[in-house]
């Protein structure tokens, strides 16, 4: 994802990273991907409020901080911030979609596609709860959003959806797409703009001839197939397998000049990685 952004964003790219979900192994490499690909990095965190309804999932503790911390987790001077899930390949420059007007809304998110009619029976959305709540409103992906801090701040939208939460999150057949529903859920208090389709494509949802104007590629779940991710991103994004191998070798090539500069005489010029 983080090379597929550099490759066609010409403006500078800075990522910000939740450090309480990094590897060890992955803080170790940032320095050098940073160097290597020409980008600014920061790693946030933020401790989850004792009086807010715990998490114990790990995969719902970071869905729960991908939408309830958005006003505490940046310095007050970052205004702008784009979403981007890391099973995603970009295609294209990512400040076209930060200039994406957002009409006055706090944050911007793709709709579901809804072209690929085999998966019709699986768009929970279109019935039950949903269906009444939305009242002919799109239900929006969280894989991808961009918020406008400033205006996300201003109306106290954080507090409101932290609230929210805690009144739905004790029930255990509520949010079970938690950093999904509980933005959709607030539709009416938070608005949503709904950003260019194009903007995300993803195979289980989107039809093959959307495929085309796709700007981002993302790697969702497919409901049918249950196939894995790794399979899934070689045969549906061809440039996946060369950017995996282009890292690799980076890689590689880091180890390497680092065992030489380790066996080299303690006198040698060191070496500046």
């Amino acid at each position: 994802m983080m090379v597929s952004v550099r490759r066609h964003t010409k403006a500078p790219v800075k990522f910000w990273f939740l450090k309480n979900f990094l590897s060890p192994n992955f803080k170790d490499i940032l320095p050098l991907l940073a160097k290597e690909y020409g980008f600014e990095y920061e790693l946030v965190q933020y401790k989850w409020p004792r009086w807010l309804h715990q998490q114990t999932e790990k995969q719902r503790i970071i869905w729960g901080y991908k939408i309830l911390f958005l006003d505490v987790l940046f310095p007050l001077d970052v205004k702008k911030i784009i979403f981007v899930d890391a099973d995603q390949v970009v295609r294209a420059d990512v400040k076209d979609l930060n200039n994406e007007e957002l009409d006055g809304a706090p944050y911007g998110f793709v709709p579901f596609c809804e072209s690929r009619k085999e998966i019709e029976g699986f768009r929970f959305w279109k019935q039950g709860y949903w269906r009444n709540h939305l009242a002919g409103r799109k239900y929006h992906i969280s894989a991808l959003f961009v918020v406008d801090l400033k205006k996300f701040r201003r109306i106290a939208a954080g507090d409101r959806l932290r609230g929210q939460y805690q009144g739905l999150s004790q029930d255990p057949n509520s949010l079970s797409n938690l950093d999904q529903d509980l933005p959709n859920n607030m539709i009416h208090q938070v608005r949503i703009k709904s950003l260019p389709q194009d903007w995300l494509w993803c195979e289980s949802w989107c039809d093959d001839e959307s495929k085309k104007s796709a700007k981002i590629i993302d790697l969702c779940n497919n409901p049918m197939t249950k196939e894995a991710k790794l399979v899934a991103a070689q045969r549906i994004i061809p440039e996946w397998t060369e950017y995996d191998n282009e890292i690799k070798a980076v890689l590689k090539g880091f180890k390497e000049n680092k065992s030489f500069a380790e066996e080299q005489p303690s006198q040698s010029p060191h070496i500046e990685l």
